[in-house]
């Protein structure tokens, strides 16, 4: 540790909670929590937590330009000092009732010519050698290794040596080092490698860096680099050391010393420090000069000593302890993990804990984990129930519904909902959609009229759009005779249109009774009370309300709502509408208010029930294809389409189709929930052509297919690319796996598989198949014969004939069950050991009249 007038710090080798801060003298101090018993009422604050109390100090020891603490227990608080005239000092700090120490402290180290000490370094091991380093002198060395034990005798003394060490005793003066290298020459930094019984020792000299063996000192390992400044082993990697010059730190491995393994990114201003950190591997400090900044080098590669050279990964990043003030110094904790004190140069110490950076890994099952230092921390989500429920991640429902076999119920398209978990209102509207207009394409269908089959997908936006020839009606309520003053509007497109609302079934009469028996069933009281008033069925109406008062759960209040339904009356003026209209606004469920806006409105302005958010959109869609004109209506169906995109409600699928606008309207959809997987079977659903060919509907197949990958769903993901191949014939993938020739390394598959053509039949092989079988016994690129079959000798590509031991009727029953299996006999079947093989069909019946133990011993000896 170099030390000129900016203070320095050292912490203590043996306590963790002591260091020493030195300038122009040595002051000990101790760290502990702020405001325990130790710390003392004049403590210095280094943080909200610590303080630090000052033990000692020590000034007997001026012109300090570097010191090194003693690296063992005993004697402690033992330091060495180097001073301006090359001396080199112990000193100690405190009363030791160490009898060693005693003898040591005062000692010191001379050397023959007064030149500045540079840095100073103890052995580990061998605790009694310390290492100077010291300024070029022309007839002197400047590597020298001391032995503190060692005697002197006073009589050699030279009497210029006695006098300027004052009133030191001549028995503590040493002259005669145990080691002198590097001759001519100037060291400005050292370090004990930890190789070799600590034997090594590189040395900064003025224009290399140089490693002295001290078991063989005539021999030196250098190169030559201006890196030769504050060298440091990687106290984790013993082959990994970082010196700086300048700017720019250089990193060596000492395996290959020939050049850096890597320098770091060079700052503008000199580098005054660099240290490993001794708690985290491959983790460097460095500091410039005047900054209040402290750069962090994070290593994440270990250099090999053969071999292609790997480009080092190298996190950088900055900490700033202290804003205000200018770091001097700074030391990192001995075990304290990322701990470390700064020093500005008055004097003022700040405890910094860097932390570490956090690396998160989230799975494809939702379970996030992160690494933080030496912890690691997972949390996953939590399966709780109800409200808890409703808000997992769609990943989490989205994995959930695949295991259900969500999208692929192609016969009851609705049933879909229910495998989504059957409680998304969005989700239900979509599936009963597609189901109903499942329904009506089959029923056009059957009666061969083409032009209507894509109408039906377009939605009812453009089925609005294509009405003709409506026609007008009023008609008494029911049950009533008087007459009613709603218009209600008829024609082929707007019924078309009530059947995908699900409103009524196919057929020609317009018959709700079904509908409401069914909302009966679910319980959906209101609805179907609204439903049969919208049909003029007001006397039904009440019968539903009564019904669902009186049932198990029902609201009694239903009961109060049907009376006062029957009270209705149609003059204007009426107590009844004037009541209903003031009050209707305080009832809480929809379908209740709409029903008394519906009697108090008056003919062709319903904005009351149009507009009503909370009631389904296709109620709202029935709604107004039965009471708005042919003006009124398509400015409404636009109106609610554009407002279903911009919201991305799935209900609109419903007005749009799938068409153009049914994938802008999904786009909003899946931006607002990532819900793919419902995007790419909704689109599957009979979507044309060109719809499915748009780049978002593709990116929504192919993310959702690589999910499938993610979570491992192998067989799921399968299972969708056939249902997508069956649905969308043009993404059927092409063949990936053919048979070659051994020859010419061409494919065989595709003449295998051309068109048959007449030929003689296969008697002569005792084949009783086709005589329009093709025959391929050779390769068609260079007509080499195929291999034979293991069993009946024939080239591959001949038919399966009856194997030897095995009667037709067996042969009928096991091989040729059905067409499949009968293609299957042809296939080509070989062991990928020997090379041995032939009909698939032969192989079989071979295997299956034999024992497994004889088939593995046969398979053994080939």
């Amino acid at each position: 540790m170099s030390s000129g007038y900016k203070p320095d710090i050292l912490w203590s080798p043996h306590h963790a909670d002591r260091y020493v801060i030195c300038d122009t003298e040595l002051s000990l101090y101790r760290i502990g929590p702020a405001g325990s018993p130790e710390t003392k009422a004049g403590a210095l604050p280094l943080s909200e937590q610590t303080a630090a109390t000052l033990l000692a100090i020590n000034s007997d020891t001026p012109y300090m330009k570097c010191v090194a603490w003693y690296p063992k227990h005993e004697p402690e608080c033992l330091l060495a000092v180097g001073q301006a005239n090359g001396r080199v000092v112990l000193t100690s700090l405190g009363q030791s009732h160490n009898s060693k120490c005693k003898e040591l402290v005062g000692k010191e180290f001379v050397p023959k010519h007064a030149r500045q000490c540079n840095t100073l370094a103890w052995n580990p091991v061998d605790s009694n050698w310390l290492a100077a380093g010291l300024d070029k002198h022309r007839a002197d060395f400047s590597v020298l290794i001391w032995d503190i034990s060692s005697k002197f005798s006073p009589e050699a003394v030279p009497a210029e040596k006695v006098r300027l060490s004052g009133d030191v005793d001549s028995g503590l003066v040493v002259t005669k080092p145990l080691y002198e290298l590097g001759q001519n020459d100037a060291c400005l930094s050292l370090c004990w490698l930890p190789r070799d019984h600590q034997k090594l020792l590189l040395a900064g000299m003025h224009r290399n860096l140089a490693i002295f063996d001290l078991r063989n000192t005539s021999q030196k390992t250098f190169v030559n680099t201006k890196a030769i400044q504050g060298v440091t082993v990687d106290p984790h990697f013993q082959d990994r050391v970082a010196s700086f010059f300048e700017g720019q730190v250089a990193i060596w491995d000492l395996r290959k010393f020939e050049k850096p393994v890597f320098t770091l990114t060079e700052q503008p201003k000199p580098l005054t420090k660099v240290a490993w950190c001794p708690t985290r591997m491959g983790l460097l400090a460095t500091l410039t000069r005047d900054s209040n900044i402290i750069r962090l080098y994070d290593m994440q590669h270990t250099p090999m000593p053969f071999g292609d050279e790997v480009e080092p990964t190298i996190i950088e990043r900055s900490v700033q302890p202290c804003s205000e003030s200018i770091i001097s110094s700074f030391a990192w904790h001995p075990s304290a993990q990322n701990r470390m004190v700064v020093v500005s140069p008055n004097r003022v110490m700040n405890d910094f804990t860097v932390f570490e950076r956090i690396s998160l890994a989230w799975s494809s099952t939702t379970a996030l984990m992160w690494a933080c230092g030496r912890h690691l921390y997972e949390c996953t989500e939590d399966a709780g129930q109800g409200a808890a429920a409703a808000e997992k991640d769609i990943a989490t429902k989205m994995r959930e519904r695949a295991q259900s076999h969500y999208g692929h119920d192609t016969v009851q398209v609705w049933r879909n909902h229910v495998l989504a978990g059957g409680d998304d209102p969005q989700l239900r509207s979509l599936w009963y959609t597609l189901h109903f207009m499942k329904q009506y394409t089959e029923n056009v269908e059957q009666k061969q009229q083409s032009n209507k089959q894509s109408l039906i997908y377009s939605g009812i936006k453009n089925i609005v759009k294509s009405s003709s020839g409506t026609t007008e009606t009023r008609r008494c309520w029911s049950g009533s005779d008087r007459q009613t003053d709603v218009p209600r509007y008829h024609s082929e497109e707007r019924s078309l249109a009530l059947q995908l609302c699900g409103w009524i079934s196919r057929g020609p009469d317009i018959d709700v009774e079904p509908f409401l028996k069914s909302l009966e069933q679910e319980g959906e009281w209101e609805r179907a009370a609204a439903v049969a008033l919208f049909n003029l069925d007001i006397r039904r109406a009440i019968q539903i309300l009564n019904k669902g008062a009186s049932a198990e759960k029902g609201d009694l209040n239903l009961n109060v709502v049907a009376m006062a339904l029957s009270g209705y009356t149609d003059e204007k003026n009426s107590l009844w509408r004037e009541m209903c209209s003031s009050l209707r606004l305080q009832l809480k469920k929809p379908y209740l208010c709409i029903m008394f806006a519906f009697l108090t409105s008056e003919p062709g302005t319903y904005d009351a029930v149009l507009y009503e958010s909370r009631v389904a959109v296709r109620d709202r869609v029935a709604f107004a294809c039965m009471f708005l004109n042919d003006a009124q209506l398509p400015r409404y169906i636009d109106k609610l389409t554009y407002e279903m995109k911009e919201a991305g409600n799935l209900e609109g699928i419903l007005l749009t189709g799938l068409t153009k606008d049914g994938v802008d309207l999904m786009e909003s959809y899946v931006d607002r929930t990532g819900d793919v997987q419902t995007a790419s079977f909704c689109m599957l659903k009979g979507s044309p052509g060109e719809v499915l060919k748009d780049p978002r509907v593709q990116c929504w197949i192919e993310n959702y297919r690589n999910l499938l990958d993610a979570w491992r769903f192998w067989h799921k993901r399968a299972e969708f690319d056939i249902h997508r191949s069956k649905l969308d014939p043009s993404s059927k993938p092409l063949p990936q796996v053919f048979v070659s020739c051994n020859f010419c390394g061409k494919s065989i598959s595709y003449s295998c598989s051309a068109i048959p053509h007449q030929g003689r039949g296969f008697s002569q092989y005792g084949v009783s198949g086709s005589p329009t079988k093709s025959k391929v016994t050779s390769c068609p690129g260079c007509r080499k014969p195929l291999p034979r079959c293991a069993l009946c000798l024939m080239n591959m590509g001949t038919p399966v004939s009856s194997c030897p031991g095995t009667g037709k009727a067996d042969e009928k029953a096991d091989l040729t069950r059905d067409k499949k299996l009968a293609q299957f006999n042809n296939w080509f079947t070989w062991c990928h050991n020997c090379r041995h093989g032939g009909h698939a069909g032969h192989m079989l019946s071979w295997f299956s009249s034999i024992s497994w133990s004889t088939a593995a011993l046969v398979g053994q000896a080939a």
